[in-house]
């Protein structure tokens, strides 16, 4: 047999191996859609908790009442970034020719939904019991948690978004102040930059 048709075929299995173990048919793209829903969801909160053009928290008008509609509004920035990651994806493996709901799916939405649901309900408790300004950039802990746990079966580069995300909410959590700015950083200019570059590197 060929060397380079040994090589060949070995790269061959290998790939098939991977994508059967691996959930690989992320898209970029999704990453740069949901980046943009939580700036402008983070616009949002800003008009409503801060003076204009200031980092001064407007703390007289912050009611529950507020905080549940910023909460509602970050439900929908989920929702909106959810749904354009599952129809990406959903697009992409098609143009892959692989199934998009597989072992590795299903075990990649076990590894990251267990620490979202956590978390999602801590952030719930903490605004019920009035710690609001911690409430934002622990979301952030917590996702990254989700990331690191999920990126052993889907891109490597999953896991240092992770940590970034973690190394954002655990900052954000000793400023409580500035919770919302971390959680624009963490939620939404890490995953526009990301989403580039895993557009470039793996998608071009």
């Amino acid at each position: 047999m060929d060397v380079h048709q040994a090589n060949d075929d070995l790269r061959s299995i290998r790939e098939i191996m991977e994508r059967s173990v691996r959930f690989i048919s992320l898209s970029g793209w999704a990453g740069v859609l949901a980046g943009s829903y939580a700036l402008a969801g983070a616009a949002y909160a800003y008009n409503r908790l801060y003076l204009p053009g200031s980092f001064h928290l407007r703390s007289e008008l912050i009611s529950m009442s507020t905080l549940w509609e910023l909460l509602f509004a970050a439900v929908i920035v989920l929702v909106l970034s959810v749904s354009t990651a599952i129809l990406l994806t959903v697009r992409k493996a098609r143009e892959q020719g692989v199934r998009y709901w597989n072992q590795a799916a299903r075990d990649l939405l076990y590894q990251a939904g267990t620490p979202l649901v956590a978390g999602g309900l801590l952030t719930i408790a903490l605004v019920w019991r009035g710690y609001w300004a911690v409430a934002a950039p622990s979301t952030l802990v917590f996702y990254g948690l989700a990331l690191f746990s999920a990126s052993r079966i889907t891109w490597k580069e999953v896991r240092t978004l992770g940590l970034l995300e973690i190394i954002l909410g655990l900052t954000g959590v000793m400023l409580p102040g500035y919770g919302l700015f971390f959680w624009a950083a963490g939620f939404g200019l890490l995953h526009i930059l990301y989403g580039f570059f895993m557009y470039r590197k793996y998608e071009r």
